[in-house]
C-alpha cells in the first residue's frame, strides 16, 4: 500500500501572519470561502446597505477620455450639468471658487476647488457649503479609457462621494443664511438619484458635443 506524502500549505507571509481575521487559501476552504460569500450575498439591499458611506454613479460616455477630463476640470460646465451649481467666479484665494447653489430658496454660497490630475485622468472637486476653509464634500471622479474595459471607444466615468461626519452635523451653523435652512446631508438618501441625474447630464451633454468620435 502506499501513502501520498504529506504536503504543508504555503506558508503565510510573515508580514501578515499575526493579522487576525484573514479570509486566505491557505487558512480557509474553497468550501468556507463560498459560503461566506453566499451569506453576504442578498437578493435585495437597503438604500444605507449600498449608499450608507459611499454614494458612487457609474455611466458610460462615448467621447474621448480626455475631453471628459477637460470638461470636468473647466469650472464653467458646472453651469450645464449640474442641477443646482451655478455662477462660480474666482475667490482671492488661488484655485477656489465661490458660486450658488440654488438647490434651496435663499441660494447657498458654495466654494469649489478642482483637483484634476490630466495622466491619471482622475478629477477631484472638492467643496463645502457657506466657507471655504475647510472642503469637507468631495467628488472624486474616475475617468476610464473605455476600449480595455467594455471593448468600445469612449469613457467609463466613475463618481463617489464619501459620508463625511459633516453631513450628519453642520459644523458652521452659524454661517446658515438663516437658522432653518435645512443642511446638505439631510438630502443624503438622495445623492445617488441626483448625481445619477447629473452623470446622465454629463452623458448628453459630451455625447451631443463629440457625436460618437472618441
Amino acid at each position: 500500500m502506499t501513502t501520498s506524502a504529506y504536503v504543508p500549505p504555503p506558508a503565510i507571509p510573515p508580514a501578515i501572519a499575526d493579522v487576525p481575521g484573514l479570509l486566505r487559501w491557505e487558512t480557509n476552504s474553497r468550501e468556507e470561502a463560498f459560503a461566506l460569500a453566499e451569506e453576504i450575498t442578498k437578493e435585495s439591499y437597503t438604500y444605507d446597505e449600498v449608499y450608507g458611506d459611499y454614494c458612487t454613479v457609474h455611466q458610460y460616455i462615448d467621447a474621448p477620455p480626455r475631453a471628459v477630463y477637460d470638461y470636468l476640470t473647466d469650472v464653467r460646465s458646472l453651469n450645464e450639468y449640474t442641477y443646482s451649481t451655478r455662477d462660480f467666479a474666482p475667490t482671492d484665494t488661488p484655485g477656489l471658487y465661490v458660486g450658488r447653489d440654488t438647490l434651496l430658496d435663499d441660494e447657498t454660497k458654495i466654494y469649489l476647488r478642482i483637483d484634476g490630475d490630466p495622466d491619471a485622468l482622475t478629477v477631484d472637486m472638492r467643496a463645502a457649503w457657506d466657507q471655504g476653509q475647510e472642503l469637507w464634500m468631495n467628488y472624486l471622479h474616475r475617468i476610464v479609457p473605455a476600449e480595455p474595459v467594455l471593448g468600445k471607444s469612449g469613457t467609463v466615468l466613475i463618481w463617489t462621494n464619501c459620508r463625511h461626519p459633516y453631513y450628519d452635523k453642520n459644523p458652521n451653523p452659524e454661517l446658515a443664511s438663516t437658522p432653518e435652512r435645512p443642511w446638505v446631508g439631510d438630502l443624503w438618501g438622495l445623492f445617488y438619484a441626483g448625481h445619477k441625474l447629473e452623470a446622465d447630464n454629463l452623458k448628453k451633454i459630451l455625447e451631443h458635443r463629440y457625436g460618437g468620435s472618441a
